[in-house]
This record gives structure tokens, C-alpha cells and sequence, in this order.
């Protein structure tokens, strides 16, 4: 027997294509009837006539765990013809379903790096895939495996999360994904890496999730770009978003937006309204009102009547409060709570980061990435989707050397291509204790000789000096000596990762110290 041309082979053959040969007519399919057309090299102009009978939301053939465990695979074999096959194989192929809940096909994904790519890169793709299958429109979540029953046992309530243009009050508490989607699933408090750089602040945001308008009330956190503010602000609304609470994500520049069309509208009291009512108010990036007295004087009321109510509100920023360009008494209502800051990350918490996000890959490979990308989580995920990306568009391997090919450029912001003496000598001599002026002289404990071993690789490697330099740099060594010291150092990173994160940490004190300064001058 041969293939009905028009069917799509894979999702249809699962469920009994028939094979026969036809052109046009109608084809008894398992308990449906369907009209086929042949439409040469393409699928039925119709596929949604079979999805609707196979995946009807009311179909009491099957459950809805049966449904959507069809629904992926059917999808799936849509996929793998539409995408190239590196990231259908990397991303697509190692996915489950874990059920369709309310319109939402839930995936799961081997960790949060695979699920953050899917929802970054693909959606779009995927979404038109699951909708065609199933015949109707259908919202796609990606789950990380291990996490959702976890937080299912742990959070049994539905969860409620609206957006500014949410305007329906929900009755149920069951989340509109299509109205939320601003808090992103990937950010929550599992996936959040902590470190010393950001210890406190993810310490107070788990309070304020575990004690919502009791403690921290309100809780600003600031930091630069990219360390994770953002991430703890969605992780506090899912936490109490979970447990029934109504939560109202913003950015300040959505607030602006919103504010300023409702008095043009002359519809301030339904805008009061919708914000007043929640139970949680996260606010990002509040220095974007700063140059805008109007939307200060709405955010000032909007924030007294929740704070008056005990509803909590979280705000984050780009500067402590009292550096900012707000308004005093808005500084003055942020100062009443609690303010913490996140740092850059130190190594072992890039490395952590990185092990999180891909960890299937070397450890070698993760660290080359930790010690070249020190500004900030941003960067440090670009640099990896940019090693994942190169990797298969020249169809090899990670490793080592191709990720120096691929972060080139990282490799040339580095620290190393101008430090100074002075820097490096201060910085060992911050990290292992041992002083200055006995790291420049004779003195040959075992402590002393690992720190200058230490100086005199970095001065040749980030300072760029030559040996006879860095011999008089440290006290008139000879330069036979230096390279020797060099060599043994390196072979010493080579066999002992320990050595090669004493390096980055001193590198990162480099780098924390130049802020510092930049931000002093």
C-alpha cells in the first residue's frame, strides 16, 4: 500500500493514517470522516478538521494529560520539518508534556537554560505549531523537570497575576497566562543562583514572599544592569501569586503609559481602581518616572493607599533611593522599608550560573566562560548562548578552544589587557593575605612563594610586561626565574581548578575596585 499524499506523516501515522492512495475523495479515518484534497508537496488545507476531532476540549475519549502528551507529539513532528535540526535535536527532541491545563500545554524541559531558549527563541514557532494540531489556540508554558510538582505540592492554590491592561476581576483565582505572561515562568526563586553578591537581597525577597505586607514593606532592591533584580521581582510575584494573592506587575514605563492615557481618557478612577485592588504591587525600574513630576504624583497616591491597606509593594532600581532623581517624599516612603543591592557576581557564582543554565557541558568550558564574563548575569548568559550558537552553525563540539573562538570579544574586555602592577600586587595581596612588601621580597614560605608565583604570571599575562620587567618589578628577580614561575603556574591551573578561581577572584577584585573608583570620581 502506498502514502496518501496530503497526510503529514508522522503526526497523522500515529494515529492511523491510512495507507492508501488517492487523490481526491472521502477516507473513513478511525471515527471521523475528513474530506481530502491534494494539494502537491504541501498538508491538507484543512489539518485543523482532524485536530478538532482528535483534540476537542470536551473529547471523553481520552484525559487531558492523554490530550496533551497527542497534542506534543503531533506538534513535534510539525517542528522538526520547520526548524533546522541542531536546535530541534538540542532543544526540541529531550522535551516531555506534563499536562494541558486551562487552554495551556505545559512542557517540560531538562533544566532552565533549555526552557529559557524555547521560550526566547522558539514561542512563536511553537505556538503556531500546538494551535494548528490542536485546532485551536493554545498558550505553551516550559516547566523545568523536577520543579513542577515540586511547586505544585508546595503551592497548591491557583495563581493569580495581573498586568495593567488586565481588566477582568478573577472569580476562580485560576491565572490568565494570556494577560501574565509579564512575569516571566524561568524566573522564580529555584532558578535564582545565589552568592555572596547576592545574598541579602534574595534572603529579604524570600521574606517578603514567605510574609507579604508584614515584613520589608516596601522592599527596594537596586543594582546595575543585568544581576538579577528583575528575576527576584517575578520570583516574589509567582511565590505570592501561587498562593491566591493578586499580584499587579508594572514597569515604570508601563505605568506612565497607563496613567497619562487615563487622564486623557478622563478614566483616572477605573486606573485607581485596578491598581488599588492588589493585593501585591511589583514595580521595575522605577527611575524611568524620575524626569516625569506628573506620574510621581499618581505612583506617590497609588503607593500611600496600598501601603496604608498593608498590601505589600516591591520596587526595583538602578541606585539607592536616596541618589535618585525621585521625588523626596518618594525617596523618603522607599526609605521606611528595606533597600538592598546585588553586586556583580564573583566566579564561583558565574560558574554556578552557568552549571544551572547548561549542564551538560565541560567543566573546563564553563569555567573559560566564568573567567571571561565578569559584568554582569546578562552578559554571562549571552557569552553562553553565543559558544552554543557558533558551535552549531560549524557543526562542532564545545570545547575550550572553539568557545576562545566564539567569546573573542569577551576576551578582549577582560581586565587583563590593562591592569597595572600596582593593581595586580594589591589585589593578591587582598585575596591571600600576605603583604605587599613580602610578596617584593626574599622571603620563601609557602605562602609568600604562591602569592608571587601568582604576581609574576599576572603581570607577564594581564599586564602584559616582559620578564625582565617583571623581575624589577618585584624586587630584581631574574627573568629566567619569572618564566619559570609563569610556567608553574600554569601548569598548576591545569591540574587544579582551585587555582584558576584564586585567579578569577583576584581578577574580579581588580574589577570591583575599578568601579569603585569610577563610581567615587
Amino acid at each position: 500500500m502506498t502514502q496518501l499524499r496530503g497526510c503529514i506523516p508522522q503526526p497523522l501515522a500515529w494515529y492511523g493514517c491510512p495507507q492508501v492512495s488517492t487523490t481526491s475523495g472521502n477516507v473513513q479515518l478511525p471515527k471521523l470522516l475528513i474530506k481530502i484534497i491534494h494539494i502537491p508537496g504541501r498538508c491538507f488545507n484543512k489539518p485543523s478538521c482532524l485536530a478538532k476531532r482528535l483534540f476537542a476540549p470536551n473529547n471523553s475519549e481520552g484525559s487531558e494529560t492523554d490530550n496533551a502528551r497527542k497534542i506534543w507529539s503531533a506538534a513535534l513532528g510539525q517542528l522538526q520539518l520547520e526548524i533546522p535540526r541542531p536546535n530541534y535535536e538540542t532543544w526540541l527532541k529531550p522535551t516531555s508534556t506534563v499536562g494541558l491545563v486551562d487552554d495551556i500545554l505545559i512542557i517540560s524541559t531538562p533544566s532552565p537554560f533549555a526552557a529559557e531558549m524555547l521560550e526566547k527563541r522558539l514561542s512563536g514557532t511553537i505556538l503556531r505549531a500546538v494551535s494548528r494540531v490542536a485546532g485551536r489556540k493554545l498558550e505553551v508554558q516550559f516547566k523545568v523537570q523536577g520543579l513542577v510538582t515540586e511547586n505544585r505540592a508546595e503551592n497548591p492554590q491557583p495563581e493569580t497575576v495581573e498586568t495593567p491592561d488586565s481588566t477582568s476581576e478573577s472569580s476562580t483565582g485560576k491565572i490568565d497566562y494570556a494577560k501574565s505572561y509579564a512575569l516571566k515562568p524561568i524566573f522564580n526563586f529555584e532558578t535564582f543562583v545565589v552568592g555572596p553578591s547576592n545574598r541579602l537581597a534574595q534572603a529579604a525577597a524570600a521574606k517578603v514572599a514567605e510574609a507579604p505586607g508584614n515584613v520589608y514593606n516596601p522592599l527596594y532592591i537596586y543594582s546595575e544592569v543585568g544581576l538579577g533584580k528583575t528575576h527576584l521581582l517575578h520570583a516574589i510575584g509567582h511565590s505570592l501569586g501561587q498562593r491566591g494573592l493578586k499580584v499587579m506587575y508594572v514597569s515604570s514605563e508601563r505605568f506612565t503609559n497607563e496613567y497619562i492615557s487615563a487622564i486623557r481618557e478622563g478614566t483616572a478612577n477605573k486606573f485607581r481602581s485596578r491598581y488599588r485592588r492588589a493585593d501585591v504591587l511589583l514595580v521595575d525600574d522605577i527611575q524611568f518616572i524620575a524626569s516625569k513630576p506628573q506620574t510621581q504624583e499618581g505612583f506617590f497616591h497609588t503607593f500611600n493607599e496600598l501601603h496604608m491597606a498593608g498590601k505589600q509593594i516591591v520596587i526595583t532600581g538602578d541606585e539607592p533611593a536616596s541618589k535618585s532623581l525621585l521625588q523626596e517624599r518618594i525617596q523618603s516612603r522607599l526609605a521606611g522599608g528595606l533597600e538592598v543591592d546585588l553586586q556583580p557576581p564573583d566566579y564561583e557564582s558565574r560558574y554556578a550560573i552557568l552549571q544551572s543554565k547548561a549542564p551538560d557541558l565541560e567543566p573546563a568550558v564553563l569555567d573559560h566562560i566564568a573567567q571571561r564574563a565578569h559584568q554582569n548575569v546578562r552578559e554571562l548568559e549571552g557569552a553562553l548562548n553565543r559558544l552554543i550558537a557558533y558551535s552549531q552553525l560549524v557543526g562542532s563540539q564545545v570545547t575550550t578552544d572553539l568557545a576562545d573562538q566564539a567569546l573573542k570579544s569577551l576576551l578582549d574586555e577582560t581586565p587583563k589587557d590593562v591592569a597595572s602592577v600596582d593593581e595586580i600586587l594589591s589585589s593578591i595581596s587582598d585575596f591571600t593575605g600576605v603583604a605587599t612588601d613580602r610578596i617584593i621580597g626574599k622571603r620563601r614560605d609557602k605562602a609568600t612563594a604562591e602569592a608571587r608565583r601568582m604576581a609574576m604570571y599576572m603581570l607577564r599575562e594581564d599586564a602584559h610586561l616582559t620578564s625582565t620587567r617583571v623581575g624589577k618589578a618585584l624586587g630584581g628577580k631574574d627573568h629566567s626565574t619569572v618564566l619559570y614561575a609563569q610556567k608553574r603556574f600554569e601548569e598548576l591551573m591545569e591540574n587544579d581548578s582551585s587555582m584558576r578561581q584564586h585567579l578569577a577572584a583576584v581578577r574580579d577584585i581588580i574589577v570591583r575596585a575599578r568601579r569603585v573608583k569610577v563610581s567615587v570620581g
